[in-house]
This record gives C-alpha cells, structure tokens and sequence, in this order.
C-alpha cells in the first residue's frame, strides 16, 4: 500500500523528511562491464561494435549495416497507419515551435570605460542522440532529443537505437525523419555511447549525446562525460499531483499512473487537503489497476506511491520544493497563484484538463526533465544544451587604461607578476 502521510500528524516533519531522503534509483554496479565494453570499443572500432551488437541484440551485423539506408527509413512512413502520421507530424510542428522561442540573444555592449564586451551562442558541432529499441521504443523520445538539437542549429545530428533480434519500431525511424536526424544506426547500450564518444570508422565521433537509457547506457554516459557532454542521467520517473476537492478521482487516477507505468520504481504522489477525495481516489488507483492489469504500475504505487494530506493548500508549496519533482500536475481551481510559490519543478502542469501526458506528447515543452530532486538545480532539455556561448572582451586604450592598474594590482596579491605585466606593459 501508498503511504500515508499527514500534515495534521505530530511526527509529519521526520517522517516526510525520510520519504523525502529516500532513495529510489536501483544499486546495481554496471561500472566495471562498461568499463570492459568502452575500452574494447575504443580499441577496436567497428569490429568491437559489430561484436557486442551480435552479442547482445541477437542480431548480425558488418560495419556496413549498421546504418540504416534511406530506403529503409523511407520505408518505414509505410508501415505506420495514417492517423500516427498525423499525429507524430502534429507533435512535431508543436515541439519545433515550442523550442524555437528558446533561442538565445547574443549581447554586444559597450560600457562607460570603453571596453566593448558580450556574448555569442553557437550551436555544438556534432550531437548524439540514444534512443532505446525493440518495439518499446518511444517516438516521442526521438522528436523530444533531435527537434531541439536541430532548432539550435546542430550540423549533423546522428541517433543510435538498438535493433534486439532486428525488431525497429517503424514510429521511431518516421520520428527521427521528420526531425531531421542526419545518420541512424542499429546499435544500443554502453557500445553506442562509446562509439559516440571515440567513433569506430563507420560512425564519426560526435561531441555531445543526449537520450535515456539502461543502466549500461547511464553508466556509459556517467564515465565518458569530460571525454563528450552529456544531458544528465537520469533516475526513475516520478510525478506529483496537487489535488483540491473539485478534482475528478478517475482523472487524478489516471494521472498517477501514468508515471508508475513506466518503471517498477517510479513514484506517483497525491496532496490533498480533502480527506474525502484521497479515499476516493485511492480507490480508483485500485479500480484502474485491476482494468488495466498494470503490474508494473502496481507494483511501483504499492512500494513508493503516496497520499500526502494537507491541512491547506497553503501548506503544499514547501513541500512541493523538498520533493523537487519531475512532474508536477496542479488539478486545482487557481493553478496559476500556486504556480507562483513553487521554486523546484522540473515541468508544471496546470488545472484541470492538462495532464501530464499531453506534454509527453504533444504539448510543446520538452519531456526530458530532472528527476530525482534534481530540479532543484537543473532543467528540462531545451535548445540552450545544443549550443554553447563564448564571451569576448574588447578593449579601448581608454578602457585599458581605466581598468588595467586594478587588474594589475589584484594579479600581484595573487603572485602572478606575468599577469600584471601582460597589463602594464600595455599602459606605457
């Protein structure tokens, strides 16, 4: 069963903090095979690649086909019914739209001593993208990831998928169609993000990977940052859902378990300040389970779901902060005043008839987000993590010589007399 915690109860405060430091990613230690399978790919390239794609996805495959051809991707548009044509190429306009707004200004200034100075964005030259394979890859996951690094300008754009038993999800190669993906190869787990990172002789090396994955591919992404940039790697999904008593339970329901269906150690949290309606919707959670027969959602809303009562919805913004969570969802009358509360979400989903689920989709935003409290110091994917900004410094002799001496100064209380020379020098 969900816990239950209220705000009314006299230990609320120790035990809300222990839900709250309570740790939910799985421990296992992948480090050293991924560890072995980096190493070996970055000794023998293709070969390596060709070996633990045979190994690992059932499937063979030469240095020659590991990417798809035009004519397969092409392909692939065929195979999907008209409406999911529709529909994909629906989400994709609204995404691209969305994170076009997000471009960056430049800024070029000068200011009162003179000295011209601002900043210039530019996208990265090369990005990866890993999408995970089979029949239970996500579309969604391609337009969310490629979408955003085309908008910022990215120059060539290449996605690795895993193809287990040469099964690809036909949605997933029309996805990374309309969004433009440059290069597609049928390669996954810790392999792919190596071959990303060192390149292998048929796929070049790319600068930054972007994408979801096992916990090979985390830990693959976790060791080679530095050597490439990564997004973030992420934990299991959770969502909280802020609930007043005119909040339909089916819907709240549903709401949840969107979010435990992901992953056995997802969390789908309800606070309330109706009694009532948790009862209520606890049941539906029930009802809904037993409709669906969603043992994974099950399983996950038993062992980390929650049903948090407040006193008042004025109690709920602090809470909300602690719990820092992926997924917010307000069902409440006035959405728009709480919003100006909280401080730490990774995305906000606001009233009655939004649920999360349309910004999995559809809505605009990205739906690659912190999970795991990391909302309190990180975002959402955005175009801004495609592109990367260079200040640049200009200076007057007026603007040298008004700044210089401190300059100079502050370099010889640091003991760097080369720093204060490479000033002085130039004050005559």
């Amino acid at each position: 069963m969900p816990i239950e915690l209220s705000t009314a109860d006299a230990d609320f405060a120790g035990r809300f903090a222990d839900f709250v430091d309570a740790g939910r990613e799985t421990a296992t230690d992948v480090s050293a095979v991924v560890a072995g399978i980096v190493a070996d790919v970055r000794a023998r390239g293709d070969a390596a690649v060709v070996d633990l794609t045979r190994r690992f996805d059932r499937m063979e495959v030469t240095a020659q086909t590991l990417r798809f051809t035009g004519a397969e991707i092409a392909a692939a548009k065929d195979r999907i019914e008209p409406d999911l044509h529709a529909a994909l190429e629906l989400a994709a306009d609204r995404i691209r739209a969305f994170h076009a707004g997000q471009l960056p200004a430049d800024h070029d200034a000068v200011d009162a001593q003179g000295i011209r100075a601002g900043w210039r964005w530019s996208a990265i030259d090369d990005v990866g993208i890993y999408v995970p394979g089979g029949l239970a890859s996500y579309p969604s996951t391609v337009l969310m990831n490629a979408i955003p690094a085309k908008v910022a300008g990215v120059r060539r754009l290449v996605m690795t998928t895993p193809t287990p038993g040469g099964t690809v999800n036909p949605l997933v190669l029309y996805a990374a169609h309309l969004a433009g993906v440059d290069e597609i190869y049928r390669v996954g787990g810790a392999q792919a993000i190596a071959a990303l990172t060192f390149g292998t002789g048929t796929i070049a090396p790319v600068d930054k990977i972007t994408g979801p994955g096992n916990a090979y591919v985390a830990e693959a992404k976790r060791q080679l940052y530095g050597r490439v940039g990564i997004d973030m790697v992420a934990g299991p999904s959770e969502i909280l859902v802020v609930a007043d008593s005119a909040a339909n339970p089916d819907w709240l329901a549903a709401d949840l378990l969107s979010q435990a269906e992901h992953d056995r150690v997802a969390q789908a949290i309800l606070m309330t300040d109706d009694t009532d309606l948790a009862r209520r919707t606890a049941q539906a959670v029930d009802a809904t389970l037993d409709a669906l027969g969603a043992d994974v959602a099950r399983e996950s809303w038993a062992r980390f779901g929650a049903i948090i009562t407040v006193r008042s919805l004025d109690e709920a913004p602090p809470l909300i902060d602690a719990l820092a969570p992926e997924h917010l969802a307000l069902s409440i009358a006035d959405p728009q005043a709480m919003f100006a509360r909280i401080r730490h979400a990774g995305s906000v989903f606001m009233g009655y008839r939004t649920p999360e689920a349309i910004g999995d989709y559809i809505g605009g935003p990205n739906h690659t987000l912190p999970t795991g409290r990391r909302a309190r110091f990180s975002s959402g994917l955005s175009v801004a993590d495609f592109m990367k900004r260079t200040t640049f410094l200009d200076c007057s002799a007026e603007g040298l010589a008004a700044v210089g001496p401190a300059a100079a100064r502050l370099a010889e209380a640091e003991g760097l007399p080369a720093h204060a020379l490479s000033v002085t020098r130039r004050l005559g």
